[in-house]
């Protein structure tokens, strides 16, 4: 704390950029009721630790911010607090965090509403395959007639698997229970009688390929799980069937998913690939069967006021000695996203 003054300093870790599109001008002004606010300097993602002040008690980040390292930690000797704005804190918080004790909040769960909402519609699209009706309607320039589209076009009795209960995995499942749709589940760490909670069945992920019309991705990008869709798993998809990425590109094997895409046999809606951008040759930017968006499912826009909200909240329960509700289990960063 600063002279008399009651309020910690917070130190705003982020892209200058991001402080005006998380917080409006009454969320600045709460931030200020709350905390004396501090711009952290940042140089290509590298806090200036010669110019923070080492009375800091929380930390504010969001993307962009710097990784807590010894170093910096040794410029914040006060820290207690990491608050974060986003989803993701693993290029942040390091083990010289949790050596030192610091409590960490993130906006995971509150980012995670966007992708679901994102992940819901493309599944209800897929299987009314609305990309290819879209498609051939342009070319057609012409009504045509119901028999025209395949009975397995619709939403009615198809089979949907979730790969990963993650926030946001467990916020898909939820959003599709209104729906005429059979929801099955993979996830290791989840066992049957959590399944059942969720409403869900679980099932081997080699049998979710085999039975899913569409598949959608929700698991962490880990060792164990790079390209676990290769050729073989994706081979097990049935003819037809959509792969759905808002996760990790590093999940699919993109040369093994272009080949399949290109024969015709699936379809894919891919906001993450690997490489993040495609290069401008890859032949998945014109396929009439691949809808491709540039890591746009989480939060965008106005979105991104709803995760400056969420924080303001975790940085109020911080100032009056409250527990986070929204903490990060250090343990379980190794298998998160």
């Amino acid at each position: 704390m600063t002279g008399t003054d009651a309020r910690p300093v917070a130190l705003l870790g982020m892209e200058p950029g991001l402080v005006a599109a998380l917080f409006d001008a009454a969320s600045i002004a709460r931030l200020n009721r709350l905390t004396t606010i501090q711009l952290g300097q940042l140089q290509h993602g590298v806090l200036d630790r010669d110019a923070v002040d080492p009375d800091t008690e929380v930390m504010l980040t969001c993307w962009g911010a710097p990784q807590l390292d010894v170093a910096a930690l040794d410029a914040l000797p006060k820290l207690r607090a990491v608050v974060h704005a986003a989803g993701s804190v693993k290029g942040i918080v390091t083990s010289a965090c949790r050596e030192r004790g610091i409590e960490v909040s993130s906006a995971a769960s509150v980012n995670a509403l966007p992708v679901a909402e994102y992940t819901l519609a493309m599944i209800l699209l897929a299987n009314k395959r609305v990309p290819w009706l879209a498609r051939t309607y342009r070319d057609m320039r012409a009504g045509w007639h119901p028999r025209v589209v395949p009975e397995s076009v619709g939403n009615f009795g198809l089979t949907v698997g979730i790969v990963g209960a993650s926030l946001i995995g467990r916020r898909v499942i939820e959003l599709l229970r209104p729906f005429d749709l059979e929801v099955i589940l993979h996830d290791p760490y989840v066992d049957q009688a959590q399944a059942a909670g969720l409403g869900v069945e679980l099932v081997d992920l080699d049998q979710l390929c085999a039975r899913s019309h569409v598949v959608s991705l929700h698991a962490p990008a880990l060792p164990s799980t790079r390209h676990m869709f290769d050729a073989r798993r994706l081979g097990l998809m049935r003819d037809g069937a959509t792969l759905i990425n808002t996760a990790r590109g590093h999940l699919v094997d993109t040369d093994a998913l272009t080949e399949e895409l290109v024969s015709g046999r699936l379809n894919a809606v891919l906001d993450h690939t690997e490489p993040e951008i495609l290069p401008t040759r890859s032949v998945l930017y014109g396929l009439p069967n691949v809808v491709l968006t540039p890591h746009i499912a989480g939060s965008q826009g106005n979105e991104l006021r709803r995760m400056g909200s969420a924080a303001i909240d975790e940085l109020e329960r911080f100032v009056n000695g409250q527990p986070f509700e929204h903490p990060v289990d250090y343990d379980a960063l190794e298998r998160s996203a």
